[in-house]
């Protein structure tokens, strides 16, 4: 008897949801987003969307009461929430993943705590704990939670430039020392219910303005830098129990050493290129696992580079005409705002 195929509920309507919806309809599943966006794009892809605030008791209950299964696009809606609707339908990946990688003090610490190198850090609650920790400057300030695409971050060059910050430490932040950087890649991963996984070779990613500018297969990197990746990024996926497509950023330091930067628990950017590289996409494996479809086996049927297309340059992208072999992903975002990701143009290279 064939298994009937879940509905499956996409919290966050943006152009991560969008996708999603769009390898869900491939695979015939229905699917159903809940945004507090009334023009969200993902309303163009999916069978229906439900628009209100996050945290709205009924809605959340009137949601899960239409989906058999339930995932999401972006990793920073409350704990709370995500442990409330996961005891009326199963949510992947699983909610205390997101309670460990949505602050980045505690996203490090557990990944220190299972063998895995990162930059140097501190916790920073206030003025003199940054004093106290002057041999991580030159480094990066950010806030523990929330913050992306460079938001929430202060560049600290010199000890000197500690004195003139204006920050109100309201909030918690923790201190990153600079690495003197070689090379950012990243490992896309799916893991299913049984655990078994799919993992999308390293990526190479350049970022402008700490924005992620390209994305690039193959990474120009070593065999054993290749392979450490993927095996930590298995590590990682099977330590957190997670079920789902997720990311691990790595920075490569001058002596090569492979370090996380951080796990991104959701389909990612610099995996939107396997669209197009691979038989099967990140979004389409994330559907397979979190629907428990059967896995299907990974194939690379190109190399690629995406570039994403940011703020105002959208208009010239979509007034261009384009080769065989690029592909344009307009994101249908109803107002265009600086540094705001509005789509990509994935090059492929046969």
């Amino acid at each position: 008897m064939v298994k009937p195929k879940p509905v499956l509920g996409i919290i966050g309507g943006g152009q991560l949801g969008s996708m999603l919806a769009i390898a869900a309809k491939k695979l015939k599943i229905r699917t159903i987003v809940l945004s507090d966006d009334p023009k969200a794009p993902a309303k163009k892809f999916c069978d229906e969307i439900i628009i209100s605030e996050y945290d709205k008791q009924k809605t959340i209950e009137d949601f899960a009461s239409k989906v058999d299964v339930v995932t999401f696009e972006f990793e920073n809606i409350p704990f709370k929430v995500l442990k409330y609707i996961s005891k009326l339908k199963p949510v992947f990946p699983k909610p205390p993943t997101n309670q460990i990688v949505q602050n980045r003090f505690t996203e490090k610490k557990f990944i220190n705590n299972i063998g895995i190198r990162t930059t140097n850090y501190a916790l920073i609650s206030n003025q003199s704990d940054i004093s106290n920790n002057e041999d991580l400057i030159p480094g990066f300030l950010k806030t523990c939670t929330l913050g992306y695409d460079g938001k929430g971050q202060f560049v600290l060059k010199n000890k000197e430039e500690v004195s003139e910050l204006e920050i109100e430490f309201d909030k918690e932040h923790i201190l990153e020392k600079k690495v003197n950087l070689k090379q950012e890649i990243s490992v896309v991963i799916t893991r299913f219910l049984n655990n078994d996984f799919v993992i999308y070779e390293p990526i190479e990613n350049i970022h402008i303005n700490q924005i992620l500018n390209r994305s690039i297969i193959p990474a120009d990197i070593n065999k054993d830098i290749f392979e450490k990746a993927q095996q930590q990024a298995k590590l990682i996926a099977e330590k957190l129990d997670y079920v789902g497509t997720m990311c691990v950023e790595y920075f490569i330091d001058e002596k090569n050493n492979l370090l996380v930067n951080e796990i991104a628990p959701r389909v990612h950017n610099s995996g939107h290129l396997t669209i197009n590289t691979h038989n099967v996409s990140q979004f389409e494996n994330h559907i397979r696992a979190v629907c428990d479809l059967e896995k299907v086996e990974l194939k690379k049927v190109c190399n690629a580079e995406m570039i994403n297309i940011i703020g105002e340059e959208i208009k010239t992208y979509r007034e261009k005409s384009y080769s065989k072999n690029e592909f344009f992903f307009d994101y249908l975002k109803s107002e265009i705002k600086e540094k705001r990701k509005m789509g990509h143009l994935t090059i492929v290279k046969l």
